[in-house]
């Protein structure tokens, strides 16, 4: 299969997907409504176990679908912003897995407690469904974020790039520092999701399976909060790239484990979109388009980062790597 058949394939397995979610939340109480009480369990006690409030079918029907919509439309509009062609982001792929299998976990478990029940307080117990839930959850993100991956080119051969004379015996740093305030606001954004999710189950408006609403717009928050600020550092011990407000999580090449580095322009549309990217030219943070610093690493896949005054950057980073060299 070519690449770009690939992509397509991945889009339409993602748009199945989306609408398959879509169904099976609003399907799965409605045909068992024959089964089900007039109003459905929904909130259950954190202590007792036991249910303390509930909703008429078709808002236990509706509501778990309208917050799978509001996270399918965040994803939509973020790939659209960012000009991403065809093909699913890792990033997008995970959210979209662990996102849909929360909440169809959440509403099976919320049928099943309420199946062959006269009253709602006659609903079972959720525990188990939750934890199950949130574990097939997790494998499923994790295989979408797997599976969204492109397999690698052909090794590129290291390029000349630019040096920097260090007068001798004088230690010389670079640092850059980039961020994106649209990734920013979408952090907020998914964030305040989230945090309404919670507050409105501990508030008694909706039952715990729907409090699992809040963990894909949590998840979601945390992963775009850590690609949304970038800190680049050149010293003697080669670079290090710290991710997100408290610079953290963060990577690092020794200077004599990197063959050469160069300055080169990406766009987003060219890496897949912004944030944390890999793609046929490896990895990118990719936070605005425009001059990356790049390096080759004499093992594994070329790094980039979208940082300003990247030449001076690539410049250090060779001449200190020649030196260890000698």
């Amino acid at each position: 299969m070519t690449e770009q058949g690939r992509k397509s394939g991945a889009v339409w397995g993602a748009v199945g997907w989306g609408v398959g979610v879509l169904a099976l939340l609003v399907a799965l109480p409605l045909a068992a409504s024959g089964r089900l009480p007039d109003r459905l369990a929904t909130h259950w006690g954190a202590g007792s176990g036991r249910p303390d409030d509930s909703m008429p079918l078709w808002a236990a029907a509706l509501f778990p679908a309208l917050i799978w919509g509001v996270l399918a439309f965040v994803v939509v509009l973020t790939l659209r912003r960012a000009g991403v062609g065809r093909g699913v982001p890792g990033w997008a792929a995970a959210g979209l897995g662990f996102g849909g299998v929360t909440l169809l976990g959440g509403q099976a478990s919320v049928v099943r407690a309420n199946l062959d029940r006269a009253d709602w307080h006659e609903a079972g117990s959720v525990t188990s469904g939750v934890v199950g839930t949130l574990v097939v959850a997790a494998a499923a993100g994790t295989a979408g974020l797997l599976a969204a991956r492109r397999a690698p080119d052909e090794p590129r051969p290291a390029a000349d790039g630019p040096t920097l004379d260090i007068p001798a015996g004088q230690r010389v740093v670079w640092l850059a520092r980039t961020s994106n305030s649209w990734l920013h606001a979408l952090a907020a954004l998914t964030g305040l999701l989230a945090i309404t999710v919670v507050v409105s189950a501990l508030a008694g408006l909706t039952g715990l399976p729907f409090l699992l609403g809040a963990a894909p717009f949590a998840f979601a928050s945390l992963l775009v909060l850590g690609c949304s600020s970038v800190r680049a550092r050149v010293g003697e011990q080669g670079l290090d790239v710290a991710f997100g407000p408290f610079g953290w999580p963060a990577r690092h090449w020794a200077a004599e484990d990197i063959e050469s580095a160069r300055v080169e322009n990406r766009t987003p549309a060219q890496v897949g979109g912004w944030g944390y990217r890999l793609s046929g030219l490896g990895t990118t943070v990719m936070l605005r388009g425009g001059e990356c610093l790049v390096i080759h690493p004499s093992r594994g896949r070329e790094f980039a980062v979208s940082v300003d005054d990247a030449e001076r950057g690539a410049a250090l980073l060779n001449s200190l790597s020649a030196r260890h060299a000698r």
